[in-house]
């Protein structure tokens, strides 16, 4: 069986967009889109402040099509747009059809951390609300991008390209469509346009996507068990580095530290200032301690325990717990000199398990007798 012929009839295309469900020619599609259904879904938390009197409304609004592509777009003063309005807006050629994401002062805010200026010139425009016939095109257009994109990659497997094609997004207007594709060297693809051209019948464009990207687009669940940070809310990528790994005392398995798309998980970062914070209050890994029991050795350290195992030289299988404030007073001492007697005077005591356990087996006998 072909892959084509995979591709199920009652099949939503429109989830990649956001939509619940599929947009209806006959009903209203003023409930197609719903917050927490669509890919990097974001919360207006601008939306319960009332505007100053006086002041005009921002005119430009924020705009999702497939995947986490959004855009932002000038609007007229007479169109009432809301979020979840399905919209025509301006493309190069033509216009696509999007559906608004944002609306008011939360578009300047989202402007602004994206360095977009509002008074720009080249900002597009928003023609008008979906009409009837922008929705028919739109839905035949959004239909043809999975059997596109299973065709697509069979040309370029018979060109012997060294590429992989992920994603295909149609514009609404049917005139053009978007080919995203990785690849870890230079490809020429001029022959492969010339191709899907001639096969589809539309413009085409080909646009080239880190791993990353890849993995924001197709989705997935991580090791976490939760879906992908990337497909959900992460909108930018930050280096991740094997430092991050290191002062956060993970073991360096490649394995365990890659996320799906090969690369360095992006959840090493979300901890790693605490880390590099908490760290600061600790010596130099390295620092051993002077006793007349002989040298202590580091061997591990608990950031947020605030304790260092040491182990003597002589005898490494024997690893003690000394809180922090404790080994900077014997680095002070050894630094005038002076050796301590020995580590089990400073180390930190354990309380035995036998003992926690009957500790709450008798608390629990005293509570029962009660």
């Amino acid at each position: 069986m072909e892959e084509t012929d995979k591709i199920s009839p009652d099949k939503n295309h429109f989830v990649s967009r956001g939509c619940c469900h599929q947009p209806s020619l006959i009903h209203k599609n003023d409930k197609i889109f719903h917050h927490g259904c669509s890919k990097l879904d974001t919360f207006d938390w601008m939306q319960f402040i009332p505007t100053p009197e006086n002041h005009l409304p921002f005119d430009c609004i924020e705009v999702r099509f497939k995947n986490n592509r959004k855009e932002f777009f000038r609007s007229t003063a007479d169109l009432d747009l809301h979020v979840g309005d399905i919209v025509a807006v301006e493309a190069n050629p033509g216009h696509d059809i999007g559906i608004v994401s944002l609306t008011g002062e939360i578009v300047r805010l989202q402007m602004k951390k994206k360095n977009i200026d509002p008074r720009r010139e080249d900002i597009r425009k928003v023609y008008r609300k979906g009409r009837l016939s922008d929705i028919e095109k739109w839905i035949v257009a959004v239909e043809k991008e999975d059997p596109t994109l299973f065709r697509s990659r069979e040309i370029a497997a018979g060109l012997n390209m060294k590429m992989k094609l992920n994603d295909v997004e149609y514009q609404g207007d049917d005139t053009k469509a978007i080919f995203y594709y990785t690849a870890d060297e230079r490809v020429d693809f001029r022959e492969l346009i010339k191709l899907l051209a001639e096969e589809f019948k539309v413009r085409i464009e080909m646009r080239q996507i880190g791993a990353r990207q890849e993995a924001s687009k197709l989705g997935g669940i991580g090791t976490c068990g939760r879906e992908l940070c990337c497909s959900t809310w992460l909108s930018s990528f930050n280096t991740v580095s094997t430092n991050a790994a290191r002062i956060q005392q993970l073991s360096l398995n490649p394995q365990k530290l890659a996320g799906q798309c090969g690369k360095l998980k992006c959840c090493l970062n979300y901890e790693y200032a605490a880390y590099a914070e908490a760290l600061k209050k600790f010596p130099p890994d390295d620092t051993p301690l002077q006793t007349k029991k002989g040298e202590a050795i580091p061997q591990k350290i608990d950031v947020f325990a605030g304790v260092i195992w040491y182990a003597y030289k002589s005898d490494p299988n024997n690893m003690m717990a000394i809180p922090v404030q404790k080994v900077t007073e014997i680095i002070s001492l050894n630094k005038k000199g002076q050796p301590i007697e020995k580590l089990e005077d400073y180390a930190r005591k354990e309380e035995k398990k036998e003992d926690f356990e009957s500790f709450v087996a008798q608390e629990s006998l005293s509570r029962f007798d009660k």
